[in-house]
C-alpha cells in the first residue's frame, strides 16, 4: 500500500472530524470553567453564611482579669462615652435624671421589632449598638429602626473581643459592619461599643490600644452605667430594679435586644419606661448626652477625622459621609461604600436563601440516597435468589445462531483481542465488524485474521449509532448482540446473554460489564462503581421493569424490535438509553442477565474519565428529554415515564449533583463547627455504603480488596463525577451539542482470564 507524506514546510489541512473536535473542544472550556465557578460560588456562599454566624472565624476567647496600669486614672474613673478629640482621651457623663438607653446585640428578627413598637408607643429614643452580621442579614429592621429616629452604633461584625484580635481583623470588623449599614439603613456611624465591655473601670492594658486605635479613627467609645442584666433572665422585677440608677443620677443604661430570649425585657420595657417618667427621669441617646455636654462645658468628644461637627469626609478606616439629618453621630453613605454596601446585603440575602436551601435538599438526597441503598439491597437480593435458584428458566434454551456486531473506529490496539475471544464463543455467532471511517487500519486487522466467522463492513465516519445500524440491517439472523471495540467475552458469554429471549415478551437483555483494567487507582474506582453503582442498579431496575440501559458494552436486542423503534437513535449521545427507554415505550421488555460477563477497557485517564462521563451523562438528560412525553402516556410506555424517568432522574442526575456537596458539608463543619460530629456522621454515611458495595461484590463474587480504595473514591472520584453533571447541565442549558467521542485504547484488556 502507497501512502502519500506531505511534502516538507506544507501542513496537511486538517479533515472535518479534526475540524469538528476543535471546535468542540474550544466550546467546553468555557463550560468547564463555568462548572468550576459555580462550585466556587457555592463555597463561598457557605463561607459567608458561616462569617455571618461566627463558624468561620469566630473567636469565643473572652479576656478577664488583666492589669489596667497602662489606662489612665480619669478614664477608668470617667462617664461612659470616651472621645479621643486632638488625641487626648475625654470622657463624657450622662447628666442627672437623663436616661441614655441603649440595647446590645441586634438586631434580631423577633425581639428588636417588639422593642421598636414598645419604644415608638412610649416616644422614646434609643442607641442601638449592632452586630454587622446581623445587619446584613436583617437589613430592613435596621431601616426600620433609623427611620423611626433612634441611633445606631457599631458592635463588631462577628460580636468577637477584640483584645485578641490583630490590627487588620479590628479594622476589618469595623469596616464590615460600617458596610452593613450603609447597605441596609444608607448611613455610617461614628459610635461604637466594644462586645463584653461594662464600665470604663473595666478597660484594661489590652484593650486601652483598641480604644486609643479607634478614637483616632473617629470613633466614640460608648461604655455603662447601669446594666440591667436582662440577659440573665432574672424576672421582670429584677430587670427593672438592676437597670434604675441611684440617687436620681444620669446612666447609660444596657438592654439586650438580641442574644437569647428575650420576653422578660419585652415585658420590663414599659415598666421601666414608666417609672423612670414617674421619677422625673428624660430618655435621650447617646448623641443627645454628647450635645448636652456642649452645652455645660464638658468635651464632646465627636471629634476626629471622621466625626468632625461639620460632617467632613473620613478615611476608608472609620465611618464616612456628611452628617446626617437623622442623628448627629450618623454619616450619609455616598459612593463606593453605599455600593459596596448594598453589595454586601444582596450577598448576604443569597447565602441566607441558598445555604438553609441546601441544607434542606441535602437531607431530602440524604433520605433518599439511604432509601435507594434499602431499596437496592432488598430488591437485588430478591433479584439474585429469583434468577439463581435451581427451577428459575427463561423457557427453552436459546440455541439458534445470533448476530455479533462490533462498531469499531481506530480500535487496532483492541480489535484483536476483542474478535479472538468471540472465536472461542460456545454458542454459535456470526460477527460482523463495522469500521466506521477508521484510519488506522483496524479493518485490516479484522480482516487480516482470517476468522471465517468474520465479516467486515466498511463505512464513512458516520458515529457509532449509524455503524451499529448498520451492522443491524446486515446481521443474518433476527437476535442481535452488540458489543463495543474495545471489550473481550468470555465463552459462555453470548450463550448466557440470550438466553432471556426464551420469553417472546423479551426485546432487550443487558449484560454484566467489568472493569478488565482494574490495577490502577482509577481503574479500582471504576471497578467498585461498575460493580455496586450500574450492576446493583440493573437488578433493582429489572425487578421494577423499567431498566433505563443496556451498556454499550454488552447488550442483546430482538432485531425485529431494534427495526420497530427505528434503529440506534443519532439525536442523543447516549444511544444506549435512548433506545432502552424506546424499547420500553414499545411494551418491549429490558432484563438483566447477570451471568454474562463482558471485559471492557475504562477510560485509563482523568481527562478521558471527564470525557466518557461528560457524554453518558449528558446523553442521558438529552434521553430523558427526548422521552418526556412518556410521562403522560398510557400503557407501557406511561409505566417507564412514571416509574422508570423518575428514578432516573433522581438517582442519577439530582442524588449524584448533591451527593458529592455531602462531602463538602462535612469538610465545612469538620472545620469551622464541630470535627468529631461531622466526621463520624460522615463515616456513617459511607459505612452503609461499604455494605452496599460489600454485598455487590459477594453476588458478582469480586474480591473484596478493592474495597480497601473506597474511602479515598468517595473523598476524589465522586468531586470529579460532580463537576462533569454540573459541566453537563451547563451544556445542556447552553444549547451545546457534543459528537462521538472516541477514547485512547491500550489493548490492556486481552483476554477474560487476564482481566481480574
Amino acid at each position: 500500500m502507497t501512502t502519500t507524506t506531505p511534502s516538507r514546510g506544507r501542513r496537511r489541512a486538517p479533515s472535518r472530524m479534526e475540524r469538528a473536535a476543535g471546535k468542540a473542544a474550544a466550546l467546553q472550556k468555557p463550560r468547564v470553567i463555568l462548572a468550576l465557578l459555580l462550585l466556587l460560588a457555592l463555597i463561598c456562599v457557605m463561607l459567608l453564611d458561616g462569617y455571618l454566624r461566627a463558624e468561620v472565624g469566630g473567636d469565643q476567647r473572652v479576656r478577664t482579669g488583666a492589669s489596667s496600669s497602662d489606662v489612665p486614672d480619669d478614664v477608668l474613673d470617667g462617664g461612659p462615652i470616651v472621645t479621643f478629640r486632638g488625641g487626648q482621651a475625654t470622657t463624657v457623663s450622662v447628666p442627672d435624671k437623663t436616661i441614655a438607653l441603649t440595647f446590645d446585640d441586634g438586631p434580631n428578627p423577633t425581639w428588636t421589632p417588639q422593642v421598636l413598637a414598645i419604644l415608638e408607643k412610649y416616644d422614646v429614643p434609643a442607641t442601638f449598638f449592632l452586630v454587622g452580621s446581623m445587619v446584613s442579614r436583617y437589613p430592613g429592621i435596621v431601616e426600620d429602626m433609623v427611620e423611626q429616629g433612634h441611633e445606631v452604633g457599631i458592635h463588631t461584625f462577628t460580636h468577637v473581643d477584640l483584645s485578641y484580635q490583630s490590627d487588620a481583623r479590628v479594622r476589618r470588623e469595623m469596616e464590615q459592619t460600617q458596610l452593613a449599614l450603609a447597605g441596609a439603613a444608607g448611613i455610617t456611624t461614628t459610635l461604637f461599643r466594644a462586645p463584653y465591655s461594662s464600665e470604663t473601670d473595666a478597660i484594661d492594658n489590652y484593650s486601652w490600644p483598641v480604644y486609643k486605635k479607634l478614637g483616632e479613627d473617629g470613633y466614640t467609645s460608648v461604655f455603662v452605667d447601669t446594666d440591667s442584666d436582662d440577659w440573665k433572665r432574672p424576672g421582670v422585677s429584677k430587670i427593672v430594679q438592676w437597670a434604675t440608677p441611684k440617687k436620681n443620677k444620669g446612666a447609660s443604661v444596657l438592654f439586650h435586644d438580641a442574644g437569647g430570649e428575650r420576653s422578660q425585657t419585652i415585658k420590663a420595657l414599659p415598666q421601666y419606661i414608666e417609672k423612670m417618667r414617674a421619677k422625673g427621669y428624660t430618655f435621650t441617646t447617646i448623641s443627645g448626652v454628647m450635645e448636652q455636654g456642649r452645652g455645660t462645658g464638658q468635651q464632646p468628644g465627636a471629634g476626629g477625622p471622621q466625626g468632625t461637627a461639620d460632617g467632613s469626609q473620613g478615611t476608608a478606616n472609620g465611618p464616612q459621609g456628611t452628617a446626617s439629618t437623622l442623628q448627629a453621630a450618623h454619616r450619609e453613605a455616598t459612593g463606593a461604600i453605599l455600593y459596596e454596601g448594598k453589595a454586601l446585603v444582596a450577598a448576604v440575602a443569597v447565602a441566607e436563601w441558598a445555604v438553609p436551601t441546601l441544607s434542606v435538599g441535602l437531607l431530602v438526597v440524604g433520605v433518599a440516597v439511604i432509601g435507594r441503598f434499602g431499596m437496592m439491597l432488598v430488591l437485588a437480593r430478591r433479584h439474585y435468589r429469583l434468577r439463581n435458584r435451581r427451577r428459575f428458566s427463561w423457557g427453552p434454551t436459546v440455541t439458534r445462531p445470533v448476530s455479533v456486531i462490533v462498531p469499531a473506529y481506530n480500535e487496532k490496539e483492541c480489535i484483536a483481542n476483542t474478535l479472538a475471544s468471540l472465536a472461542q464463543s460456545t454458542h454459535p455467532i456470526e460477527i460482523i465488524v463495522v469500521d466506521d471511517g477508521s484510519t488506522d487500519g483496524t479493518a485490516e486487522i479484522a480482516e487480516s485474521l482470517g476468522m471465517p466467522n468474520v465479516r467486515v463492513i466498511r463505512q464513512a465516519n458516520a458515529g457509532k449509532p449509524a455503524a451499529l445500524n448498520n451492522g443491524v440491517r446486515n446481521a443474518a439472523y433476527d437476535i442481535v448482540v452488540m458489543m463495543d471495540g474495545d471489550t473481550v467475552f468470555e465463552p459462555d458469554t453470548v450463550r448466557q446473554l440470550v438466553q432471556p429471549f426464551a420469553d417472546p415478551e423479551v426485546g432487550a437483555i443487558a449484560g454484566n460489564a467489568k472493569v478488565g483494567n482494574r490495577t490502577t487507582v482509577i481503574g479500582a474506582w471504576q471497578h467498585i462503581e461498575y460493580v455496586m453503582g450500574f450492576n446493583l442498579d440493573r437488578r433493582m431496575y429489572d425487578l421494577l421493569r423499567c431498566m433505563p440501559t443496556i451498556p454499550g458494552a454488552i447488550g442483546a436486542f430482538r432485531r425485529e424490535a431494534v427495526l420497530q423503534v427505528g434503529g440506534m437513535s443519532e439525536d442523543t449521545l447516549a444511544e444506549d438509553t435512548d433506545i432502552t427507554i424506546a424499547m420500553h415505550r414499545a411494551g418491549w421488555r429490558v432484563v438483566y442477565q447477570e451471568h454474562a460477563r463482558a471485559w471492557t477497557e475504562a477510560p485509563g485517564s482523568l481527562k478521558q474519565l471527564w470525557s466518557q462521563r461528560y457524554r453518558w451523562s449528558y446523553g442521558t438528560m438529552q434521553a430523558l428529554w427526548k422521552h418526556r412525553k412518556s410521562l403522560t402516556d398510557k400503557g407501557p410506555s406511561g409505566r417507564f415515564g412514571r416509574v422508570g424517568m423518575p428514578l432516573v432522574v433522581l438517582f442519577q442526575i439530582v442524588t449524584p449533583v448533591f451527593a458529592p456537596l455531602i462531602d463538602v458539608f462535612t469538610a465545612y463543619s469538620m472545620i469551622f463547627i464541630d470535627f468529631k460530629a461531622a466526621l463520624l456522621a460522615w463515616l456513617a454515611v459511607l459505612g452503609v455504603q461499604l455494605v452496599c458495595a460489600a454485598y455487590a461484590f459477594r453476588l458478582d463474587r469480586e474480591k473484596y480488596r478493592y474495597l480497601l480504595m473506597m474511602p479515598l473514591q468517595q473523598l476524589a472520584y465522586r468531586q470529579m463525577m460532580y463537576l462533569v453533571l454540573i459541566h453537563s447541565c451547563v451544556t445542556a442549558l447552553t444549547g451545546g451539542r457534543l459528537r462521538w467521542q472516541k477514547l485512547k485504547r491500550t489493548g490492556e484488556v486481552g483476554t477474560p482470564a487476564g482481566a481480574g
